[in-house]
């Protein structure tokens, strides 16, 4: 069995209920299993610390995380249309497997959640790209063969799967957004497993 990662920071819950989703894709495809990790919650004041073990959700990232998985995928909160600081944070420690080429030649998409429609979803998606592609990483998206990316009301763009939670931060995803979410899984599994094939 090979293992994709699902590595996300979630806040209240919207991010973790998309990964979780993509998890589920990934399980669908046989050889391949989901990995799920997160990232702790980041403070400007230099005391505060996070608990070693989360209170709830997955374990903490580590770096062999990265370096054992054969695709990847990111979530996060959409933050001014940028990714939450959490996730950057963890990105930006990520020196050692970019200087190793420890994911270079593997897969990746992204995920989102956010409060308002045109809260920079997209923006936020191609923000979490950037630090792939410099890790030689080969992005996944969603086509347009997929039906809910032209029926959906909610969340959903080729970019990756997201959720849109609304003024009351409605954490239940839409039927469109968890079929989005389930067959991004699936795409970047069965992507994967055909790139780690020798």
């Amino acid at each position: 069995m090979q293992e994709v990662l699902v590595l996300y920071y979630s806040h209240r819950g919207s991010v973790r209920a998309l990964a979780e989703m993509i998890a589920r894709g990934i399980d669908s495809v046989p050889g391949a299993s989901a990995r799920l990790r997160t990232v702790p919650r980041v403070s400007a004041v230099c005391e505060a610390t996070e608990s070693d073990i989360p209170e709830r959700g997955a374990p903490y990232a580590e770096m062999r995380d990265l370096e054992e998985c054969i695709g990847l995928a990111i979530g996060s909160p959409t933050r001014f249309g940028n990714m939450a600081a959490p996730m950057k944070y963890f990105l930006d420690s990520t020196a050692g497997p970019w200087l190793s080429g420890a994911l270079a030649g593997k897969p990746a998409c992204v995920f989102t959640s956010t409060a308002s429609q045109h809260g920079g979803q997209e923006s936020t998606l191609l923000s979490m790209m950037t630090p792939l592609l410099h890790h030689g990483m080969l992005i996944v998206g969603l086509p347009f063969s997929e039906p809910d990316l032209t029926r959906t009301r909610s969340g959903g763009s080729p970019y990756g799967a997201t959720h849109w939670a609304g003024k009351d931060e409605n954490t239940q995803l839409t039927d469109e957004e968890k079929r989005l979410a389930k067959a991004l899984g699936k795409r970047l599994a069965e992507t994967a497993l055909k790139l780690a094939t020798p």
